[in-house]
């Protein structure tokens, strides 16, 4: 299995996400798994390379269908690393003989109808860890009891905690924003909703993306155009995917992730004076402050973009993203693996932890997602 050092990615990406650093290109390639339909020969493990890496879990995409972000998939599982995503297409109908009887015809049914499945393979991990050095003798002097001593070490580990915390977050908005990037990468796909140039086609508005979340009837489109897409998604279709799968999103396994900017826009422009707020409202939703970091200003031309390469190569560098709405199989977290090794060094009188981290962020670009945005993307 691939696995790749990602700590210089997550360093930069605090500092995106603080608001030490402007918002830079960042590149995903590394990072998040879209999948492959063969296994090759990065999938040996990281001992003797000679091992082939074995299949850890097998996922059937088989949901039933009926007619009619951000939290993600998280799952581990103890031996093996590849995700197997075996998925089967929608049979055609064919012509029913039954009502086409004639004298002396034949009726042949030994034909071999051959289902049309296909498998795609995750296996890419990403890894970094944080080294924290600890002591006792060194600084007992400085203390006037082992509660205030013990006070310290717990405010150092609480430290790495945190930054642990901060990582990690950061790694499942890039999940994110990959999935988000391969979309827009896409030229001619339903999957991508410019809302604005939408709402100044239908009223022959000419809003600008800066004064947009700030006009009452655009946001109120842009909710109604939204709530909309809840519906479309639930039907079975080839529209909502970059890969023109027939699939379709239950509302049970629908996210819907906003920027807060838009949302609360909605809250508060659409809903506060209204008696009857369930016909302006948006769907059920999470939100996000930002999708790739603040930036320095935390204004909106920095919280609403991503300027990312993409797994599949794209370079995406698009402002004002709005939100994004998708189907549970879409993206996720796997494997995820949080551990401490220790070590103790005699001479010095010192230990060291380390404490590691490694998981696996995927994009299936076979399963419906749709990114709401505003305006053109920018060049490079």
């Amino acid at each position: 299995m691939k696995v790749a050092q990602i700590y210089d990615v997550v360093n930069s990406a605090v500092g995106e996400i603080t608001g030490k650093t402007d918002l830079v290109l960042e590149d995903l390639s590394n990072i998040v798994d879209v999948g492959k339909e063969i296994i090759d020969t990065d999938n040996l493990d990281n001992y003797v390379k000679k091992l082939i890496n074995h299949i850890g879990k097998v996922v059937f995409d088989g949901r039933l269908y009926s007619g009619s972000v951000p939290s993600v998939l998280m799952d581990s599982w103890e031996y093996g690393s590849i995700l197997e995503k075996i998925t089967v297409d929608m049979p055609t109908a064919s012509e029913n003989d039954s009502w086409k009887l004639e004298n002396g015809t034949q009726y042949s049914q030994d034909v071999f109808y051959q289902p049309s499945v296909s498998a795609k393979f995750f296996n890419k991990q990403v890894t970094f860890e944080i080294p924290m050095s600890f002591t006792e003798k060194q600084v007992k002097e400085s203390f006037s009891s082992l509660n205030q001593l013990n006070g310290f070490l717990s405010m150092l580990k609480t430290s790495v905690e945190n930054a642990m915390t901060v990582k990690v977050d950061s790694l499942i908005m890039r999940t994110i924003d990959n999935m988000i990037g391969e979309t827009l990468a896409v030229a001619d796909t339903k999957a991508k909703v410019d809302l604005l140039a939408l709402y100044n086609a239908q009223t022959g508005a000419t809003l600008t993306p800066e004064k947009a979340l700030t006009d009452k009837a655009f946001i109120q489109f842009a909710s109604y155009t939204i709530s909309l897409y809840k519906d479309r998604v639930q039907k079975i279709s080839t529209l909502f995917n970059v890969g023109g799968k027939e699939r379709f999103t239950p509302e049970k396994d629908l996210h819907l992730v906003l920027l807060t900017d838009f949302a609360k826009a909605s809250d508060i422009y659409l809903e506060s004076d209204t008696f009857h707020n369930e016909k302006v409202s948006l769907p059920k939703y999470e939100t996000v402050p930002y999708w790739q970091g603040s930036g320095k200003a935390y204004s909106l031309a920095d919280t609403a973009s991503i300027n990312v390469k993409t797994s599949t190569g794209a370079i995406v560098n698009q402002k004002y993203v709005l939100g994004a709405m998708f189907d549970t199989q879409a993206l996720g977290v796997t494997n995820l693996d949080k551990r401490v090794t220790t070590a103790y060094n005699a001479k010095a009188e010192f230990f060291t932890n380390f404490y590691k981290f490694d998981s696996g962020y995927y994009n299936d670009l076979n399963e419906n997602f749709v990114v709401f945005y505003m305006g053109v993307p920018v060049a490079g």
